[in-house]
């Protein structure tokens, strides 16, 4: 999801912004032209530091600013298809609720959030489902998986991830909590009365085929006069 990488790229730097403090100023003109921005359409740009020039600036006739050559590190956030994302939601709508997870919002329409019918109460901001009552409110916190993609260069905060919390594992995470506690609960217990038990019934049955081998040695011979 996020990774460091290392890019080369150019940064236009305005007449004005032109002086002694050319790295500062590059940093700060970096940071406003690729923060927030999406990179090879596929990955968005969190912060960008360690911005250095490379080699000299280069003007283009016409144009007052200088065109400087920059490398600089890069955090970026890529969403996979399939990958398992913890987020919080941020809004209910009537066809379902927004997440947030990282710097993106992903939908959980309500067709995906359990296997329920579930009433919207769009006043309120919350989603119950009919039969469980289980609720989903702004500010819970929810593991999704991502089963659709499609990012936006022009507003990477209105791109279209499509989220279900519909499987194993998935869900408010209370929900997930509270299906694994019954899920150990069922299992089987070390120690229990069947065990116990079963152990009592084994030492009888040694005790008792001791008794018998007792009884049925042979008496021993009197000793000779």
């Amino acid at each position: 999801m996020y990774y460091l990488d290392y890019r080369h790229d150019v940064v236009r730097v305005p007449p004005h912004r032109l002086g002694p403090k050319l790295e500062t100023v590059l940093t700060e003109l970096a940071q406003q032209q690729f923060e927030g921005k999406l990179v090879d359409g596929q990955s968005l740009a969190v912060i960008v530091k360690d911005v250095e020039p490379v080699g000299e600036g280069h003007i283009i006739h016409g144009d007052g600013g200088v065109y400087q050559e920059v490398e600089y590190q890069a955090l970026l956030f890529k969403p996979e298809i399939q990958e398992v994302v913890e987020g919080a939601v941020v809004e209910i709508r009537k066809f379902g609720a927004f997440v947030r997870f990282g710097p993106l919002d992903g939908l959980l329409h309500v067709s995906q959030i359990m296997d329920d019918r579930v009433n919207v109460d769009e006043h309120n901001q919350r989603l119950v489902g009919v039969e469980t009552k289980k609720d989903l409110k702004v500010g819970y916190k929810t593991r999704s998986r991502i089963v659709s993609l499609s990012l936006s260069e022009i507003s990477p905060r209105d791109s279209r991830i499509g989220l279900t919390m519909r499987q194993p594992g998935l869900g408010r995470l209370e929900w997930v909590a509270d299906a694994h506690k019954k899920a150990e609960d069922k299992g089987p217990k070390k120690g229990g009365k069947r065990e116990l038990a079963g152990k009592a019934v084994v030492k009888k049955d040694a005790a008792a085929t001791g008794v018998a081998k007792k009884e049925a040695a042979p008496a021993a011979a009197p000793p000779k006069a």
